[in-house]
């Protein structure tokens, strides 16, 4: 169980890593298009693009830590409730488990005969688990999960840092935003795998999200600049 546990902290610090830099990847693309659509002063989208990537970095750790803190707060009152549940009437704790075995079309015997194996050996555990979908302890640490985003924000806009700066005048835009797709399109891929969801709606919420945020940023950057 302990191994368990672990191996879910650590799929959860690695989603709020894989998370951090592709929210670096996409607001950090955003304000450099968005800026380079104004202007094509390569200082000002470079030092815009450096003040959304210190900015972006604080809030997104700040953001980490509070809703992990939140989470956990949460979980810890679910645990409570289940402790009184247990203690005032254990029958129906051990009937909604049975009865969502048999729901999930274990035979009746069959899942009677699971429910007492797993309430004798751990009842608190067991019914938090198929109430409330989640282990007793198995929390993730949020000091772990903001570090994880502080570094993996900056990490993700480094991507369109170069992009806009190093490319040429004439390419910089598309080329930035060829980059940025592919990047997203990782990053959609790599946080819907450690979620065990669809691969491919991950990937293409990611990109078409990116591609309005560069094309909404730039429209109203070329705006700007017109005037």
């Amino acid at each position: 169980m302990n191994k368990k546990r672990t191996l879910a902290q650590r799929i959860n610090v690695m989603r709020a890593a894989v998370m951090g830099a592709n929210d670096g990847i996409l607001s950090v693309a955003g304000i450099v298009i968005g800026v380079a659509g104004a202007t094509t002063n390569s200082f000002a989208i470079f030092i815009s693009g450096i003040s959304g990537m210190l900015a972006g970095t604080v809030s997104m750790a700040m953001g980490e830590y509070v809703s992990v803190n939140t989470t956990k707060d949460t979980q810890r009152r679910a645990i409570m409730r289940q402790k009184e549940a247990l203690s005032d009437s254990y029958n129906n704790e051990f009937n909604f488990v049975k009865q969502k075995y048999v729901d999930d079309g274990i035979a009746p015997e069959l899942a009677e005969q699971a429910t007492k194996e797993m309430m004798t050996k751990d009842p608190l555990l067991t019914t938090v688990r198929e109430r409330y979908g989640f282990d007793v302890g198995e929390f993730t640490s949020p000091y772990a999960a903001a570090i994880a985003s502080m570094i993996s924000f900056p990490i993700g806009s480094i991507l369109p840092m170069l992009a806009i700066t190093l490319l040429p005048v004439s390419a910089r835009i598309w080329g930035t935003a060829v980059a940025v797709v592919i990047a997203l399109a990782l990053t959609g891929y790599s946080a819907a795998t450690l979620s065990n969801a669809n691969r491919g709606h991950g990937v293409m919420r990611n990109v078409i999200s990116g591609v309005i945020t560069m094309i909404v940023t730039f429209a109203i950057g070329t705006l700007i600049g017109s005037h």
